[in-house]
């Protein structure tokens, strides 16, 4: 045997190893990423009650003995209205491209509405070969009478697909989903190393932190108007990291509002956004944020490859 040929340590399996990738797809605000960060029990995306919190694919890698599988955060699939929404949409449908296993996540809490029939139509075109699972989540926030009704009307739309009633938030089912997942995936190999979770720098983690609580403490439409860039991230000689970043708005009042009286507003964000990257790091951040005005970036395409909403050339 030459090294072309050895297993670099890390990546050996047992048999029958099962591998791939899940795409978690589903309508904004379903609890995709809540259900990712509850799998890993890790925090590595962001979560906040609005919609279109997850703008580009993010994966989380989950590790055992018996299996790897790398799930494909997806942002929401909706009706584009400008660039960045195009550029999320456009996102989401690769990943159904490039899955091993698709996870149609739907809040069964609500009726079935037009996205998720949307949704149904893409589907359809997948290649069969590829597994659907239909994972119905928000069991706990469900009134007992519509249980039957909302679930029966999901499994319309998926007739073929496995299916789960459950809760991301609370755990009901969430170990059977697992099952459900890891069954589904093919034998195969491991594509990263055991004790990797995410394939996001810690920068751009960073960054999402801050656009977090941003979306966490402001209302309106302001969040949706957001972007968060980190200038700099350096751990200093007293093993204190320090991280610059700027918080990009498309308006002057937007603006303000962020900023708050006597920039009381910026220190809450910073404040929470530095105790999550903290967590993190495992040790000490000094944060250094300053607010500015890009007007209408969302439609701008230079404007969103600049902030790291493009695919690459």
């Amino acid at each position: 045997m030459n090294d072309s040929d050895t297993i670099p340590t890390g990546y050996e399996t047992a048999e029958n190893h099962r591998s791939g990738f899940v795409a978690v797809i589903g309508r904004p605000n379903v609890g995709k990423s809540t259900l990712i960060n509850a799998l890993l029990q890790e925090k590595i995306n962001i979560v906040s009650p609005r919609p279109q919190t997850t703008r580009s694919r993010q994966l989380g890698i989950l590790t055992t003995a018996e299996y790897q599988i790398v799930f494909m955060d997806t942002p929401g699939l909706m009706q584009p209205r400008h660039k960045l929404d195009e550029f999320m949409v456009e996102t989401a449908v690769e990943s159904l491209n490039e899955a091993d296993v698709v996870l149609w996540l739907v809040d069964g809490s609500e009726p079935v509405g037009p996205g998720d029939q949307a949704i149904a139509e893409q589907l359809q075109g997948l290649d069969e070969n590829i597994p659907v699972i239909l994972a119905i989540n928000k069991s706990d926030a469900t009134v007992p009478e519509n249980v039957i009704p909302h679930t029966e009307a999901y499994q319309a739309l998926a007739p073929e697909a496995a299916w789960i009633f459950f809760s991301a938030q609370r755990g009901d089912g969430r170990s059977e989903l697992l099952n459900l997942i890891v069954q589904a995936l093919p034998e195969g190999p491991r594509y990263y190393p055991p004790d990797q979770v995410t394939d996001i720098y810690l920068r751009d983690m960073a960054a999402e932190f801050i656009r977090e609580q941003v979306m966490l403490q402001l209302r309106d439409e302001i969040p949706y108007g957001v972007a968060v860039q980190v200038d700099q991230f350096k751990e200093r000689d007293n093993g204190v990291t320090y991280i610059g970043a700027n918080i990009f708005v498309e308006r002057d009042n937007h603006k303000a509002i962020v900023i708050g009286a006597k920039g009381s507003q910026l220190r809450q964000i910073g404040a929470a956004a530095r105790k999550e990257i903290e967590a993190l790091l495992e040790g000490k951040v000094f944060l250094e944020l300053w607010v500015k005005v890009e007007p209408k970036w969302r439609r701008n395409e230079n404007a969103l490859k600049r902030l790291g909403y493009s695919k690459p050339d």
